[in-house]
């Protein structure tokens, strides 16, 4: 019986501590958990961001993002900002999985759920 406790108290721990990589793109600035701007070149980002086609494949916090068709389906809500002065996270899409990574590791937090 302990065991079984235990095993599930660990469980709904690391299910809190979870990675979000499923997002969903509001339409107003409100509405977001997170503000998101788009570089123009990859040394200006704090994270690089690899949109995957399936939600299985956006596991960990390591710029793989799927884009969910409703918010409740996503784990964090975003919206894109037109000015970098307005954003908490500075994005850039790479065009391969390999080339994702964080590249500020400061805003790292930002993501978690």
């Amino acid at each position: 019986m302990r065991i079984t406790t235990f095993f599930l108290v660990c469980l709904s721990l690391l299910s809190q501590i979870s990675w979000s990589q499923k997002v969903f793109s509001t339409d107003y600035a409100h509405q977001a958990d997170v503000k998101i701007f788009v570089v123009d070149y990859e040394h200006q980002a704090d994270l690089s961001v690899y949109r995957v086609g399936y939600d299985h494949q956006a596991r960990g916090n390591q710029g793989h993002w799927f884009f969910t068709d409703y918010a409740h389906q996503a784990d964090k809500l975003v919206f894109f900002v037109d000015y970098a002065h307005q954003a908490d996270l500075k994005i850039y899409f790479v065009d391969h999985a390999h080339q994702a990574q964080w590249r500020s590791s400061s805003k790292k937090h930002m993501m978690f759920r």
